[in-house]
This record gives structure tokens, C-alpha cells and sequence, in this order.
């Protein structure tokens, strides 16, 4: 870490200091653009990055609901409007029991320069609650949408901020929220995204997150003249992300061979084929079950269970090509890349938000191997909410083809932006700084436009 970024996150961490995971994700954009702003005067005259990392709005309310029991029940909202330089805020809404405002600013401070990436005009933002939709009734979960949209209705919009869904928040919430919304403004207007296809949804979206994320990593086997036909890949995680990166590695005829959930993994040496997905998908999004059924169901696949505590997860240590951490931040530490460098693992494409750790990432930049960072490599998902924005916008409606054909050129341009940003202003290989720089190049210089606001 340089003597400036050093300085600059001692001013960060004295204003939050109790916010870890914002700081990380400051930390290592900080890392990549600072090298930038020592080179332009005005960036630094105009306190660009100062003014980047606080959230023009963050707020913080109460959401009241009633239980099928009867029982008064009292979580927390938020919204996080980071930046709306380049477009409307545009992010997901997270329901998990471990939302709070740190977690909520990391999210939405990398949601601005993924967005920026997109070629989209999109700004960014998050929310969420600590509300746990596991286990409860629709009645319950409906009950709270409603609570919850009851106040944050009055700071969204089609053109001022459009949530969309994230952990917690699938079609069903989304569904629950947008009546709600619909009921309040006395409107309909594409104000969330992730909606249902016959009311105002794209096709792809469901399937972008993972589409885009070995969309990314084609174009950077390609510029290293690779493909991946044939190649074995871990793939964290067993949601809606991780599913659609295996269907779309068989499409390009690449093999999953794992997949896991918070208890533990599975490896099915011989192939997660599109029957064995199939059964994955019945078994995570209509019966709620847990990874290890899959071995109930394919006895020659291994099911190792998981070990909070462990230095490390054996996740990481099966022998791969390709690899995919889908499932959370923080997922991959540094052990866990170099069993990865090791096995030889070629390419590693993060679908979820921060999924490795400072040390992970260091360790897979020093062994120069394909990267592919989350605001890069993820970015499939808020790309193709755009798309479905511009087609709420036309009062139109694309095929599955003409939105999967503007996804794939989306990611290529993300990554030709990257690795040309990493070119002019860091190491060719180096797709961190590419992205980081890249995204916020694009913002800073709407920011320096607009003046000091």
C-alpha cells in the first residue's frame, strides 16, 4: 500500500470506523486509482475520491409487520443512494439477518464502478433489511414487502433509483414490492427490476449474473488464445448464480464439477450434466432443500461438509481449470487461492460481491492468472436490469436472443475496457486495476463536469 492510499484510509476509516467492509472495498479501489489521481491535478484539486466515497443519500428506517401468529415483529431498512453521476441509482436489495450499513455501503460503493463498466447510464446504490425471509409464510413475507415499501416508495423511481433484487430478494419479493410501490404512486412504471416476464420483466434476467460471468471469463481466455472446451470448473454456491454459470459452462462445453450451500459441497467428478442441474434446481428453488441430496440422488458425487472455523475451505483444493466463487464475500482467503494456483486453476471469475479476501487476490495477481474481479466479472446481472429499464422505457419487449446477444457484447466491452485501463495505467494482466480504474474514470469525469454538487 502506498504512503497515499495509506493516508487516505486513515481520513476513511476516522469518519466510519466501525464499517470493516466498506473499508475493505474503499481499500482496494483506493489501491488501483490512486496511481491516477497523482497524475491529474484536477482529480485531486476537485477532492474526487473524498467525495466518492460518501453516499450523496443513506438512510435508515423502521418496517413494522405483523407474523401468522399475530406477533408485532420490528426490522431494519435501508437504502444506500452512493452516486448518481452517470444515470439513476440502480442496485439490489439484500434481506439477510447480517445487513447492516457496512455491508450495505461496501455493496453500493462497488455497484457505482460496476455500473459505470455496463456501458449503461446507471448510478449506484443498495438496500436492503435484516429481515430473514427463510422460513416464513408468503402471508409473512408479503406483509413485510408491504411494510417495507410503505417508506422507501417515497425516494425511488424510474428515474431516480430502481432497486432490484439480491440475497433474500427473488421474484417473489420483488412481486410483493412492486404492488406495493404500484398501489402507493398510483403508477406503473419500471421502478424495480427483476420483475415478472408478463409484467414488465426481460428475458435473461433470472440467468445474467452467471451468463455474464463465463461470458467474462471466454474473453479472457480469448486474449490469451484459450478456450475452455472441456475444462473442469469449481462453482461455489447452488443459487440462482452458480445454476445459470454451469448451464452456461455446458453451453461452451466446459464441465462443472461442484457445487455447495453454507453446510458444505459436493464433487461429482463425472460431470454436473444438464440432468444432474436440473435436479439442482428443483431440489434449491422449489423444495428448499440442502446441497448434500444431490449425493442421496447421484451416489458417486462426495459431499464433504464445511467447517466455519477451518483456515481454509477444501472447496478451493479440488483440481480444476476454472473457477467460480458464487456464493458470498470474503469465501476465498489466501490459503484458499494458493490451493487453487496450485491444483491449477487457470482462470478464476468471481460471480458473487468481494468474494476473495486482499490476500487471495494478491496471491492470484502474483501468479498472473486470468482474474476476473466481481464489479467486472458479476456485472451481467445489473446489465441485462438495465436492459430490462430501456424496455420498460420503449414499452417493448426483446427475445431471449436479442437480450443474451447484448449481454455477451456488454461483458466483452467490460472486459476490453478493463484490460485496456490495466494496460495504460497498471500491468496488462491486471484486471483489478483495469476495472477499478476504468469505472471510475468514467464517474470522476461526470463528476468534474456537473461541478461541486
Amino acid at each position: 500500500m502506498s504512503s497515499a492510499v495509506a493516508t487516505f484510509m486513515d481520513y476513511v476509516k476516522a469518519r466510519d470506523p466501525d464499517q470493516p467492509e466498506f473499508h475493505q472495498a474503499v481499500e482496494e479501489v483506493a489501491d488501483s486509482v490512486m496511481k491516477v489521481i497523482e497524475k491529474e491535478p484536477r482529480l485531486r484539486k476537485a477532492k474526487i475520491l473524498e467525495r466518492i466515497v460518501e453516499p450523496e443519500r443513506a438512510f435508515q428506517f423502521r418496517v413494522p409487520w405483523v407474523d401468522d401468529k399475530g406477533e408485532v415483529q420490528i426490522n431494519r431498512g435501508f437504502r444506500v443512494q452512493f452516486n448518481s453521476a452517470i444515470g439513476p441509482y440502480k442496485g439490489g436489495l439484500r434481506f439477510h439477518p447480517s445487513v447492516n450499513l457496512s455491508i450495505l455501503k461496501f455493496l453500493g460503493f462497488e455497484q457505482i464502478f460496476k455500473n459505470a463498466l455496463t456501458t449503461r447510464p446507471i448510478g449506484g446504490a443498495k438496500g436492503g433489511s435484516d429481515f430473514d425471509p427463510k422460513g416464513k409464510s408468503d402471508n409473512e413475507v408479503m406483509h413485510f414487502c408491504h411494510s417495507f415499501m410503505n417508506e422507501l416508495h417515497a425516494h425511488i423511481g424510474a428515474n431516480t433509483d430502481v432497486p432490484a433484487g439480491d440475497i433474500g430478494v427473488g421474484g417473489r419479493e420483488i412481486g410483493f414490492l412492486f404492488g406495493q410501490y404500484k398501489k402507493l404512486a398510483n403508477r406503473f412504471d419500471g421502478v424495480l427490476t427483476g420483475k415478472g416476464l408478463n409484467w414488465g420483466g426481460s428475458l435473461i434476467r433470472p440467468e445474467a449474473t452467471g451468463y455474464g460471468a463465463v461470458y467474462f471469463t471466454a474473453e479472457m481466455a480469448k486474449a490469451r488464445g484459450e478456450s475452455f472446451k472441456g475444462k473442469r470448473a469449481i462453482v461455489s454456491g447452488s443459487g440462482n448464480v452458480s445454476q445459470y454459470t454451469c448451464e452456461k459452462l455446458l453451453d461452451l462445453g466446459a464441465v462443472p464439477i461442484t457445487l455447495s450451500d453454507s453446510n458444505g459441497f459436493i464433487v461429482d467428478e463425472a460431470g454436473i450434466d444438464r440432468q444432474k442441474l436440473a435436479f439442482v434446481l428443483e431440489l434449491k428453488n422449489v423444495k428448499r432443500g440442502r446441497i448434500k441430496e444431490y449425493q442421496d440422488k447421484y451416489p458417486k458425487a462426495h459431499y464433504q461438509a464445511i467447517d466455519p472455523k477451518a483456515d481454509h475451505n477444501p472447496l478451493w483444493d479440488v483440481k480444476a481449470d476454472l473457477a467460480f466463487p458464487s456464493a458470498t464475500q470474503n469465501e476465498i482467503n489466501g490459503k484458499d487461492a494458493e490451493h487453487l494456483v496450485k491444483n491449477g486453476v487457470r482462470y478464476v471469475a468471481e460471480g458473487a460481491n468481494m468474494p476473495t479476501t486482499p490476500e487471495g487476490v494478491s496471491v492470484f495477481l502474483e501468479a498472473k492468472i486470468g482474474y476476473g474481479p466481481g464489479k467486472a466479472a458479476n456485472a451481467g446481472g445489473v446489465a441485462t436490469s438495465a436492459l430490462e429499464m430501456s424496455q420498460n422505457g420503449m414499452f417493448d419487449s426483446w427475445s431471449r436472443e436479442q437480450v443474451d446477444q447484448k449481454l455477451q457484447q456488454i461483458m466483452a466491452s467490460i472486459h476490453a475496457a478493463a484490460a485496456g485501463a490495466a494496460a495504460k495505467y497498471s500491468q496488462p494482466h491486471n484486471l483489478v486495476d483495469g476495472a477499478n480504474i476504468a469505472g471510475f474514470l468514467k464517474v470522476a469525469n461526470a463528476m468534474m463536469d456537473q461541478g461541486v454538487v
